[in-house]
């Protein structure tokens, strides 16, 4: 991986680092506050993506290959799972989940736009662009739906506690239990299918796209160490046989 390469990395990654940052500052600075953003999933994935970006920027201003690749692609998940789930069902008036979108001071409009828009779509573009390919399993689709079943569970629970549910579809108090449920698997087996694609995507640019740079420095410096392993080889075989062919002609 060049330095020009490496730059273009980190600076890619950083973006998404600060984008991350500032929405969840700007959103912050309504009337929302931190501690009152933590329980919901859009600011969970953005700071996971936030510190994996930021890891993976500085193993590549290093020279080194980023975190491991099921780690990238489920944080990468999580974050299209935020932009998708916001878009088509949150802020869409055609969803029986709709919220309606409050009037927003600029710099907190701002900040929902980095959460659910921006983020999303620059971490999607790094994960296609400079991850290592080849690297995933459809099993991955299954483990990736630990922390989704989790947050569900949290918040079912902090619901019971606070009587504050953070999204509409979990809302027991509204839907009732068994509405939950049925929102809970469609909404599972949506992810797992997202999982999926995710797999079948790293498969597919792995076959018909070139390797990105970071992996293709470690793939063109295998070969390098393997020539260089088998040239050892050769000379010690040919160290042997003068050795052997010496002592045959000593007296």
């Amino acid at each position: 991986m060049s330095l020009r390469q490496r730059t273009v990395a980190v600076a890619f990654r950083l973006a998404i680092v600060v984008s991350a940052l500032a929405g969840v500052v700007l959103t912050a600075l309504g009337p929302a506050t931190v501690t009152g953003l933590l329980p919901y999933f859009t600011i969970q994935s953005n700071v996971a993506v936030g510190l994996v970006a930021g890891y993976a920027a500085w193993r590549a201003g290093r020279g080194r290959s980023g975190p491991p690749a099921a780690v990238k692609a489920a944080v990468t998940l999580y974050i299209t799972i935020t932009g998708v789930v916001y878009h088509l069902v949150l802020a869409n008036p055609a969803s029986p989940f709709h919220m309606p979108q409050p009037d927003r001071a600029l710099g907190e409009a701002l900040g929902n736009q980095f959460l659910h828009t921006v983020v999303p779509l620059l971490a999607v573009a790094e994960w296609l662009w400079l991850d290592r390919r080849g690297q995933l399993r459809p099993r991955y689709a299954l483990w990736w739906l630990a922390f989704p079943l989790g947050y569900l569970c949290f918040a079912l629970v902090r619901g019971l506690v606070v009587d504050r549910y953070p999204y509409p579809f979990v809302d027991v108090g509204e839907i009732g239990y068994g509405a939950v449920a049925v929102v809970s698997v469609v909404l599972a087996v949506v992810f797992w299918l997202f999982g999926l694609a995710f797999v079948g995507a790293d498969r597919a640019l792995a076959r018909f796209l070139p390797t990105p740079a970071e992996s293709k420095g470690a793939q063109e410096r295998r070969p390098e160490r393997s020539g260089a392993s088998a040239a050892t080889a050769t000379n010690d075989a040919a160290a042997t046989n003068d050795a052997a062919a010496t002592s045959r002609s000593a007296p």
